[in-house]
């Protein structure tokens, strides 16, 4: 009795693991959870009507690390602190979850050490300080300040508000331009005020400068160096929450992919915007 006892349970046993096996094997496979990255809203040409080259390099990143995109669209605050604080790290106090990246963020050591929350990383392009002029009025920009911005004494620039661009130009000559320097509410509304010869030229990133005026070759752009503007280029990364390091390794081995089968470079191609490798 115990003999057919036995043989009866090892059966049982072997059904019940057969069927729980079974179960497993028929299962579906848990969902990959998408890959939210934050974007800044209105910033031409990297993130804008939903589209951009931020996020097609979101997307591709994405796509490389076999996730679904989930693009957060967000509106910058008062400085990147906060932006960092707003999308990476804690959230945003009207309810906004942090995202898992955030783009375009400098990668800048002091920027940083002054936020230990968050791991910058995975630089993919160096953003230079550029003017765009009308040749007829303003001659090539070289030299020092006192000698490549005088002409604008005479003639009028236009920077977007509140911008690194804003701040120099009117700190300039000691503050001898200010009377000249035109404000806008952003670059490609700049772009406009120089097409409709409001101003002889604009200053601000040589991407925003290419993408706003693309298809224009009567204005001359031309990257900005003088001893005077400390911050003239700086690179640009993305940034996660300071204890995702394994997220931020395999984010860098797509982005590294990416650049290597010239993805990347294609991406800022169609926007018209000259790429510029950004160091690792």
């Amino acid at each position: 009795m115990q003999s057919k006892r036995r043989r009866l349970l090892a059966a049982l046993g072997t059904w019940m693991l057969a069927s729980a096996l079974a179960v497993r094997a028929d299962a579906p496979a848990a969902a990959v959870e998408p890959l939210r990255i934050a974007v800044y809203n209105d910033f031409p040409p990297y993130s804008f009507q939903g589209k951009g080259i931020d996020v097609e390099l979101a997307r591709a990143i994405a796509d490389r690390l076999g996730r679904q995109p989930e693009i957060v669209w967000f509106n910058a605050d008062e400085d990147m602190n906060d932006d960092l604080r707003n999308m990476v790290w804690k959230g945003h106090y009207l309810g906004t979850r942090p995202a898992d990246v955030m783009m375009h963020v400098p990668a800048d050591e002091n920027l940083a050490r002054s936020n230990e929350q968050v791991r910058i990383f995975g630089p993919y392009h160096v953003e230079t300080v550029a003017v765009a002029r009308d040749p007829h009025r303003v001659p090539p920009l070289a030299g020092s300040a006192a000698v490549a911005l005088e002409v604008f004494t005479r003639e009028k620039v236009g920077v977007e508000l509140a911008s690194l661009m804003d701040s120099f130009l009117m700190g300039a000559l000691n503050g001898r331009l200010r009377d000249n320097v035109v404000h806008y509410r952003s670059v490609m509304a700049a772009a406009d005020g120089l097409r409709a010869g409001e101003v002889a030229a604009i200053m601000a990133t040589r991407a925003e400068l290419e993408a706003a005026l693309a298809g224009q070759s009567r204005f001359a752009i031309t990257v900005l160096q003088m001893p005077e503007l400390r911050v003239g280029h700086w690179p640009v990364g993305m940034a996660v929450k300071a204890d995702r390091g394994q997220l931020a390794d395999a984010v860098t081995g797509a982005l590294a992919a990416l650049q290597s089968d010239g993805t990347v470079a294609r991406i800022f191609a169609r926007y018209g915007v000259t790429y510029q490798p950004g160091g690792n």
